[in-house]
């Protein structure tokens, strides 16, 4: 089990860019999975993510709180700020502005606390900005998304409210809970969550791409480069604020990830259930939830990379020295 859940944890994102790729140009090979499904698939990853949660994992918030807030305030104004920008800049039309907007105004997803991990960044950071950000979710996703869409399309703030609190507050606290309770009897369920979760998602991309197939490929190139430069300059701008605010280089890194890898699954769901008239809004969380995976561990291998340079630096400088 151990074993498989590892290559599919290695190979993860050249699943989802694989299926990705063929609901794109062979959407007929995954039209079986319904856009009705995507809700319930969000439920499952959420309530995994309420299965790995200790009580431990919310010390840091009391601990370290300045770290945390300034984590929350980043998550939720960087990245909705470029998201509007870039819709604004490329002309996108209302569909997928909503759509970028939508991953932009998201909490962070789990995916970023394991990337932190990979890149020897701080993970207990990690993880308390990710709880915290989801939890303040419900509240800040609808205002803020109501903000910068307000002039284009009608926003139902009550009804993303709640569909956040069903498909994301819910699943995760049962899961909280049930760990709390019967945790030595879900270790071996744990286990399998990261098998799980990749299914989840690459059903949740086929299922998008797959249905919209031909309205993606009528938008050539321009969704593609708006979700790569989003996720991109978020990486960058939140290591900047890491530097900016001289924080220790674990911090950066977790920020950094933090800021640029969104929850673009419950981005589609919202997208799915709060802009149904939107069909292309689906489309910047599909597509996001492919790239971020890819530019993630790309990013953790750059990040150690350059640790190894200081490092190798360092210890050419000592003997120098000496």
């Amino acid at each position: 089990m151990k074993k498989t859940v590892n290559l599919i944890g290695r190979y993860m994102a050249l699943i989802v860019l694989i299926v990705a790729a063929l609901a794109l140009f062979v959407p007929k090979t995954c039209l079986w999975v319904q856009t009705s499904w995507i809700n319930y698939l969000l439920m499952l990853v959420m309530f995994g993510m309420g299965l790995t949660l200790k009580p431990s994992d919310f010390i840091v918030i009391f601990t370290r709180p300045k770290d945390i807030i300034i984590g929350c305030i980043a998550q939720f104004t960087i990245m909705p700020l470029l998201a509007f920008a870039l819709g604004k800049i490329f002309g996108l039309e209302t569909g997928l502005l909503a759509g970028v907007i939508l991953v932009g105004t998201c909490p962070g997803g789990t995916s970023s606390n394991v990337m932190t991990y990979l890149s020897k960044g701080d993970v207990a950071l990690s993880v308390g900005m990710t709880s915290v950000n989801t939890l303040l979710a419900p509240f800040l996703t609808p205002a803020i998304t109501y903000l910068l869409l307000k002039t284009s399309v009608t926003v139902d703030i009550a009804s993303m409210f709640l569909s956040i609190i069903k498909v994301v507050i819910i699943p995760i606290v049962l899961g909280f809970v049930i760990n709390g309770i019967w945790g030595k009897y879900t270790v071996k369920v744990k286990e399998a969550l990261p098998v799980v979760s990749v299914v989840s998602i690459t059903l949740i991309v086929a299922a998008v791409v797959s249905h919209n197939s031909e309205r993606i490929l009528n938008t050539g190139l321009l969704v593609f480069v708006v979700v790569i430069l989003h996720n991109t300059l978020g990486y960058a701008v939140g290591y900047l604020l890491g530097c900016v605010l001289k924080m220790p280089i674990e911090r950066k890194k977790a920020i950094s990830i933090e800021i640029g890898m969104q929850n673009s699954g419950l981005a589609t769901s919202l997208a799915q259930t709060s802009f149904p008239d939107l069909s292309m809004a689906t489309v910047p969380g599909a597509i996001f939830s492919v790239w971020h995976n890819i530019s993630g561990a790309l990013l953790a291998n750059l990040f150690n990379s350059l640790a190894s340079t200081a490092s190798v630096r360092t210890e050419l400088d000592g003997e120098s020295d000496g």
